[in-house]
């Protein structure tokens, strides 16, 4: 019997010294990544405000899910190089330099403005209908037909500069609820339209995005239930006294939708 205590005892001993271990080891891991994140203003954070007043029209928040990824895990180098405004050629000319052989971690959403997303949801907002749906397919054909070749050669220039990195694609929202709560604005035709775009656009983006070896997060599903028109929105619709706001996700939707999207895939 006193040999089967000391057994136990041994046992339960030794288990708590490897338990205790992997804690550590664990715990180590979360602290040694060297995160960089790229982008556009869905990854600066435009729309979410608490601006870094030192990144000028970059207009990159505290708030911004890279910012807020960093805050709860400590990594062990931070670099936020996303930028509002920025095309796929925009980040390959002056956000990579923060790259190299050893950063662990990429995030990035690029390719909207490439598409021509603020011209497109301009033209819907100003104009008729049927040069909405036009303007709205001109934007399709692009994605269609250019966009993959300018992310094949982002994505491969950031593999070159961090071929170690784990890279996650972030996708971007459907933007509005069909027969939501707006009485006014855009017909919900009008409104399919614009979110098969963004599907369109999400497709096209997590295909060449895997076919790089990168992960692919979908934010679409976790804004459903808060799109513009559901009544909890968590992005801005229209706002003429800040334009450059409208369209993009708040603090919410960073925090609610963005976030946790990289926590699944990183």
């Amino acid at each position: 019997m006193k040999l089967s205590r000391l057994a136990t005892l041994s046992s339960s001993l030794l288990l708590g010294a490897v338990l205790a271990l992997t804690g550590a080891a664990t715990a180590g891991a979360a602290t040694s990544v060297d995160y960089v994140a790229l982008g556009d203003s869905y990854s600066s954070g435009v729309g979410s405000g608490s601006y870094d007043s030192a990144s000028g029209d970059c207009k990159r928040s505290t708030k911004a899910y890279p910012a807020l990824w960093a805050a709860a895990n400590s990594p062990a180098s931070f670099s936020f190089a996303a930028c509002s405004g920025a095309r796929t050629g925009d980040v390959k000319a002056n956000q990579l330099g923060p790259l190299n052989s050893s950063t662990d971690l990429v995030s990035i959403s690029i390719g909207g403005n490439d598409a021509g997303f603020a011209d497109v949801m301009t033209t819907c907002v100003l104009q008729s209908e049927a040069t909405c749906l036009n303007r709205i397919a001109t934007a399709r054909s692009y994605v269609e037909s250019t966009l993959p070749g300018n992310l094949d050669s982002v994505y491969t220039a950031i593999h070159t500069k961090a071929p170690s990195a784990r890279v996650v694609v972030l996708g971007y929202p459907r933007f509005y609820k069909i027969g939501g709560s707006c009485a006014v604005g855009l017909s919900d035709k009008v409104r399919t339209a614009i979110n098969g775009a963004a599907d369109f656009l999400n497709s096209t983006t997590a295909k060449r995005a895997a076919d790089h070896g990168f992960a692919f997060a979908d934010v679409a599903g976790k804004f459903t239930g808060h799109e513009i028109c559901s009544g909890s929105a968590w992005l801005h619709s229209v706002n003429w006294l800040n334009i450059g706001e409208s369209y993009h996700p708040t603090a919410a939707g960073q925090s609610g939708g963005y976030l946790p999207a990289l926590d699944s895939a990183a």
